[in-house]
């Protein structure tokens, strides 16, 4: 049927649904929500940019080319570095990947692919509780369960130490982001006849991989910069040690006794140490950041 024309002079006038005081005070409370946000985003950005500029201005000048090829010079002796201590901390968190990423990953996937009942529900339970554990506590642990039966501090109980700290994060992360993958990807597998077992290794732990890869990313970053674990464990040594049956140093602790020590070179180096080890941090961000980006989307 033909529309009815309106009368000339009398066209209908569209008008806002959304108009007069409700949009008013609508507007007013989403300006002070988005105003409310981003003075949090601040709040939270203010910290670390205080950090990081009192890490530049305190450990900048000290930073150079000896401080990576030195050793600690004597006391009352200036200059020097902590070559020993870098190359010890990558040892030590080396030991520590090669223990816990394994443990930590075979763990994840069983429980998100296997793990059905008690056993699940007790290392699921397990792992939260480990999460909280102080880390001066696990290295009290490992001392009474490494040092005293070896005898002696050393390099592969500041690895376990670590280790320790790494897996809870390692285990529900990857369940996390095992579960992610699509039950699609299974299904298909096992509608061509592969096994449980082919199919968890060959579609989804390849599907999972980049955030696999991200929580061991995170783990090692936090691993890298405890203290309270290796003066327990590894103790500290001054000179060049790459025995893992020895005490071994680490940045964190050289960082440690520099900064308490009553001299002015080793304060400086201590926020020198300070500053290298929050780049190394920083940079293993910038990884999980990049795999993150570059995890493809199923």
């Amino acid at each position: 049927m033909p529309q009815a024309q309106p009368e000339p002079g009398r066209e209908r006038v569209l008008r806002p649904l959304h108009t007069g005081r409700p949009a008013l005070r609508r507007r007013v409370w989403d300006a002070c929500f988005v105003g409310a946000s981003g003075l949090s985003a601040f709040v939270v950005m203010v910290p670390l940019a205080l950090v990081v500029w009192h890490l530049l201005a305190k450990g900048l000048p000290e930073l150079n080319l000896d401080f990576f090829l030195h050793l600690p010079k004597p006391v009352g002796e200036t200059g020097g570095g902590m070559a020993n201590a870098i190359v010890g901390t990558l040892i030590l968190v080396g030991i520590a990947t090669l223990i816990a990423v394994p443990v930590g990953v075979g763990a994840g996937v069983w429980l998100a692919e296997f793990g059905r009942g008690r056993l699940a529900a007790a290392v699921r339970y397990t792992a939260d509780v480990m999460s909280g554990i102080p880390s001066i506590v696990v290295g009290v642990a490992v001392y009474g369960l490494v040092v005293v039966p070896m005898g002696r501090f050393s390099a592969l109980a500041g690895g376990v130490a670590l280790a320790l700290l790494m897996l809870p994060t390692i285990i529900r992360s990857t369940e996390e982001v095992v579960r992610l993958v699509p039950r699609s990807y299974r299904e298909a597998a096992l509608a061509l006849g592969a096994p449980r077992w082919r199919t968890t290794q060959d579609v989804v732990i390849p599907a999972a991989s980049a955030g696999i890869v991200t929580s061991c990313l995170l783990a090692l970053a936090r691993a890298s910069g405890e203290t309270a674990p290796l003066l327990f464990t590894a103790l500290g040594n001054r000179f060049w040690s790459l025995r893992v049956d020895q005490p071994m140093a680490s940045m964190p602790v050289f960082i440690y006794d520099y900064a308490r020590a009553p001299y002015d070179d080793w304060n400086r180096q201590a926020w020198t140490g300070a500053l290298v080890l929050m780049l190394l941090v920083t940079l293993l961000s910038a990884l999980v950041r990049l795999t993150t980006r570059r995890a493809p989307r199923p």
